[in-house]
């Protein structure tokens, strides 16, 4: 007589709980370093108004003496503090609470006058904050 196959059997369904919790174990810090890089875009964008600012003195005095006179960086959002420098060196921080980033992040952007151009660098403060940074702060 010929078997009817029901169903899976007990070892058939561990193999697979298996399966899933190993896809679980490598997807679930993918996804937090995912979470963590996207708030500290974040970041980048409420930098980028300390950027313009930075520039259009720039560009009206020709120099960057002065350029972050004035400038102080608020706490707002996913930004824990920060500061602008005189000569225009922006930094902001990212702090480790649920409510901010995930994780400390300190964000260092240094301009620079190239051919009558503003251009800008950007670094973190160690080589351990570079999986959560822009490509370009990681240098």
């Amino acid at each position: 007589m010929k078997r009817i196959h029901a169903g899976f059997t007990l070892i058939e369904l561990m193999i697979i709980v298996a399966v899933i919790g190993l896809l679980a174990a490598v997807a679930l810090p993918a996804y937090q370093d995912y979470t963590i890089r996207s708030r500290v875009a974040e970041l980048m964008l409420q930098a980028a108004a300390f950027k313009t600012s930075v520039s259009e003195k720039v560009f009206n005095d020709g120099t960057l003496g002065a350029a972050g006179v004035g400038l102080t960086v608020a706490a707002s959002g996913k930004v824990a503090g920060g500061s602008v420098a005189d000569t225009g060196t922006i930094t902001i921080l990212g702090a480790g609470t649920a409510t901010s980033v995930g994780t400390s992040v300190t964000i260092i952007l240094s301009p620079l006058i190239t051919g009558g151009k503003v251009i800008w660098s950007c670094r973190t403060t160690s080589s351990a904050e570079h999986k959560y940074v822009p490509h370009e702060c990681r240098h």
